[in-house]
């Protein structure tokens, strides 16, 4: 008895919440990439492990980036198995389970609450499940009107079964901005197509601005809230900004190469969606590799950012590149504190908030270094200058959980495809689970030294 009340402190340590929220996503992979290297999930014998591996990770962090064709390499099981991987890990699995065991009439535990309080809501709610209810309806609604409105634009150029299928497996994929696709070029063949860019793009901001945005906005809208909270707002005017700032610079940067020759319709509808997708869906209706260099760096600003805090997106998020920004102007006008729409952001929150930047850099820039170094043979030099490009950009698409890529995803060597795995991972589950443990630890914080100055700048 003695030795059971020792263990259960101790078991209760190591499943941190954090700990117990990458866990959920570790496990959830491997049974993915179990299920996917099974034959009946493949068209042609099997996957090979790390391929598997590869394309489970992708999409339950739901990346996209892809080391096969999807809709060629797996069957119809395989594709199915990923509609059932990036809906779960859009959401979380510790989100379905939890709604599970509510609709069961059993309580959820203190840990899986912090866990779901800390993906979704920037304050606490005595609310709880009524917004958990609201998530999974919401989602499954927006996910519902996108298979109709697509359905009705395939139809017209499949059966209607498979115009169905292609509905719901893109749809999905949509909203949870994975980016995944059954077509071998992406959304390049529906390029100029008003229908599928504005459902595609509607489904891509509505997963990707986060689900507390949406049920404050919802609220707001019935009237039974008065006011967004300023997280909302910064969400909504950094969203704002991003895509019509992106669309600009792609359109300027690609209106005499690769948009020379299309419509002017065409010209706006790709850019507008090449500027919405690096955050973060991995569709595509241009060639990635073929854009110009400017446009490329424009990418992966945007890849880095990523969508809103508790949404299906990555990256260091919308309101982490605005409080950094907002930080800088502070500091440039001699102010110590930050202050947005009439209110101060604490500061324990600004230092997470350069804490999650500064991890982020670092592992992007560790990962880009693990795939130039395992490159094999010797490359002359403007061949290894131009890996390095496309190294870059496909690991900043891999931690934004993107899943736009320069073509180089299928050339990775085995070494490589396992590097990128680590970064999609992290790039998942990273920044929400450091930013978490960063809040338990500042409050645990009480010892403080004497001061003492350093030169810098």
């Amino acid at each position: 008895m003695k030795h059971s009340l020792h263990i259960k402190p101790i078991f209760s340590r190591l499943l941190s919440p954090e700990r117990i929220f990458i866990l959920s996503f570790a496990g959830l992979i491997i049974v993915g990439a179990f299920l996917l290297w099974s034959p009946s999930s493949a068209t042609k014998g099997h996957l090979s492990v790390v391929d598997a591996i590869f394309s489970s990770a992708s999409a339950v962090c739901v990346t996209g980036l892809t080391v096969i064709d999807v809709g060629k390499d797996l069957s119809f099981a395989g594709q199915l198995i990923t509609i059932f991987l990036f809906q779960i890990g859009g959401l979380g699995i510790i989100t379905f389970s939890t709604l599970f065991f509510a609709l069961m009439g059993r309580g959820i535990s203190t840990k899986g609450r912090e866990i779901l309080q800390s993906t979704f809501m920037h304050t606490p709610r005595v609310d709880f499940f009524g917004v958990l209810k609201s998530i999974l309806l919401s989602t499954f609604i927006f996910e519902f009107v996108g298979v109709l409105l697509l359905w009705s634009r395939f139809a017209q150029d499949y059966s209607p079964g498979h115009a169905f299928y292609l509905a719901v497996y893109h749809a999905i994929s949509a909203f949870n901005n994975c980016g995944y696709t059954l077509f071998s070029d992406s959304l390049i063949g529906y390029q100029g197509d008003l229908f599928v860019n504005v459902t595609i793009m509607g489904l891509i901001i509505l997963g990707g601005i986060g689900f507390i945005v949406q049920y404050e906005l919802f609220a707001r809208i019935r009237g039974s809230q008065k006011r967004l909270s300023v997280h909302t707002k910064i969400v909504l005017l950094t969203t704002g900004i991003l895509i019509l700032s992106g669309a600009a610079l792609f359109y300027v940067f690609e209106r005499e190469r690769i948009l020379k020759n299309l419509p002017f319709q065409t010209q706006l509808l790709a850019s507008f969606f090449q500027s919405i997708t690096p955050r973060t869906a991995g569709f595509n209706t241009v060639d990635i590799s073929h854009l110009a260099n400017q446009t490329i760096l424009t990418i992966m600003v945007l890849m880095f950012i990523g969508a809103s805090p508790g949404s299906t997106g990555g990256g260091v998020k919308t309101t982490s590149a605005s409080l950094l920004f907002l930080l800088m102007l502070s500091r440039l006008r001699g102010n110590e504190d930050v202050h947005i729409f009439k209110r101060t952001i604490p500061r324990e929150l600004i230092n997470r908030t350069i804490s999650i930047i500064l991890a982020s850099v670092f592992s992007i820039f560790l990962i880009t270094s693990l795939l130039l170094f395992a490159v094999q043979g010797d490359l002359p030099f403007t061949e290894s200058r131009r890996l390095f490009v496309e190294y870059l950009f496909e690991t900043i698409s891999a931690f934004g959980t993107v899943g736009l890529s320069m073509s180089v995803t299928p050339t990775l060597n085995d070494f490589q495809k396992i590097a990128t795995i680590l970064i999609m991972f992290a790039g998942r589950v990273g920044p929400l689970t450091l930013a978490f443990s960063l809040s338990r630890r500042m409050l645990k914080t009480t010892i403080t030294y004497a001061e003492e100055g350093v030169m810098v700048g």
